[in-house]
């Protein structure tokens, strides 16, 4: 497992990245500007619970609505994390809850860690409009180490001509790596932004081709 991140991630740019992966750890911050109420697992369309961990790309947050996972955020820290999940569902009544998405936490470190192992989450697309899901669940099609180019991923949904509004839609993707999103590139084959850094972007495309040579 560790020779197939540490391929993804020997880059000069990426070395920085590496920290020690350690499942015992996965933790929850309490963030006082954020009141939460007692653990529960499941709750109403206007609740979602979350936990976060660290991963070999830093902080790791996963958040889950009734219908499923709504967000993996990765950054610097847990504090950063939390104001992008706020920002991103402003409204909702956010939880903690380290017991009931252990397993959800814990099956996202280990594909960032191994990317053979697949990740496969119940995933809640639905705040998405329906031009955004077409494109979600077009990228969940790409396997691993593969990539795909704006153009291609707008051409295999129908839309040709909606490049930029596909590029739109892959920047407004909340659920890293369910929604891999970091397999789209430009049409040169340099990296595209990233909205967790295209450093991150490298490791994992890096991390994912490793994986997929040892398989082959």
């Amino acid at each position: 497992m560790a020779g197939i991140l540490m391929s993804g991630i020997n880059s000069p740019q990426g070395v920085k990245l590496m920290e020690r992966l350690d499942l015992d750890t996965i933790k929850t911050v309490n963030i006082a500007s954020f009141p939460l109420r007692p653990t529960r697992r499941t709750g109403g369309s206007n609740e979602i619970t979350f936990a976060t961990g660290k991963s070999a790309l830093g902080a790791v947050l996963v958040a889950r609505s009734a219908i499923g996972v709504c967000a993996i955020l990765i950054g610097e820290d847990a504090d950063e994390l939390m104001l992008d999940l706020a920002s991103r569902f402003p409204g909702v009544r956010l939880q903690r809850d380290e017991v009931g998405l252990r397993q959800d936490l814990a099956s996202t470190i280990t594909f960032i860690a191994n990317p053979s192992e697949g990740i496969d989450l119940p995933l809640d697309m639905s705040r998405g409009t329906s031009f955004q899901r077409r494109v979600w669940d077009e990228l969940r099609t790409i396997p691993i180490g593969a990539t795909i180019s704006y153009g291609a991923l707008a051409r295999r949904i129908g839309k040709p001509g909606a490049v930029r509004a596909v590029a739109n839609a892959c920047a407004a993707n909340a659920i890293a790596l369910g929604i891999p999103c970091h397999r789209v590139i430009h049409n040169d084959g340099t990296l595209s932004g990233y909205r967790w850094g295209v450093e991150r972007k490298r490791a994992l495309l890096e991390s994912e081709i490793a994986a997929r040579e040892i398989e082959a």
